[in-house]
């Protein structure tokens, strides 16, 4: 099982870590900084330093089979390259920091956006570029200028992003608290994460976020579109990006 620093710290950007295993599926540590895809959240790139200060690039971080297990996954121009590290090889663990960042922005983001659209989430997306929400709710009631300036009201208000642990019999207690129908929090461990944004938004995520809702800058919602019957899409991104 390895253990994911991230969910204490979305900020370390590096770590010290021992390889625990290692095959054409990926590279598993004792303990690491990248984040592996699941929530709507794209996994962490970045390089495993080695001892002799050679890297093995990583183009993604996924989940393994085993409960705890996350494999870190080398780019394909570099995986045909060289032998396999070794079990117990030291490594330095550095993610791509300013991709993850745009998207701890963007997740914590959507979280707000769960605060502006009165709607269980029926899916969503989150990558360096841009975010989505897809919500089950009429068409008619999504107005993009409202839902733009609602949003960045929330982000320029400075709230703080608090990350927190509930047992999986209290989370058991408040069903109200899961916004999504997609995707359910993860129970047996005997604790589930919530994300608390104070006054706006309490949810339970896994994901990394921003400590505070001013981090993540103006934003702009590019599109609405019918997804289907129960999905109405809601793609947002940074202002200073929009197409």
């Amino acid at each position: 099982m390895t253990e994911a620093l991230f969910q204490d710290d979305a900020y370390l950007a590096e770590c010290s870590a021992r390889i625990v295993h290692c095959d054409q599926r990926g590279i598993e540590l004792d303990r690491t900084v990248f984040y592996a895809a699941s929530g709507g959240q794209a996994g962490d790139s970045g390089a495993l330093v080695l001892p002799d200060g050679s890297e093995i690039r990583i183009a993604d971080t996924r989940k393994g089979e085993a409960p705890g297990q996350l494999l870190h996954i080398r780019d394909a121009s570099f995986a045909s390259e060289g032998a396999l590290p070794a079990a117990g090889t030291p490594v330095r663990a550095a993610i791509d920091w300013p991709r993850r960042y745009r998207m701890m922005r963007l997740h914590t983001c959507m979280h707000l956006l769960c605060a502006v659209v009165p709607a269980a989430v029926s899916g969503g997306g989150i990558t360096p570029e841009r975010a989505h929400l897809d919500f089950d709710i009429d068409m008619e009631r999504l107005r993009k200028d409202e839902i733009e300036a609602k949003l960045n009201a929330l982000i320029a208000a400075g709230h703080p992003v608090v990350p927190r642990w509930i047992s999986d019999e209290e989370l058991a207690a408040r069903p109200e608290l899961v916004r999504t129908m997609s995707v359910k929090p993860p129970l047996g461990s005997g604790r589930v994460r919530l994300l608390d944004i104070a006054g706006v938004d309490l949810q339970p995520c896994g994901g990394t976020h921003v400590r505070n809702s001013g981090e993540i800058g103006p934003v702009a919602v590019t599109r609405i579109r019918n997804e289907g019957r129960r999905n109405k899409r809601v793609i947002v991104a940074f202002a200073s990006e929009r197409a």
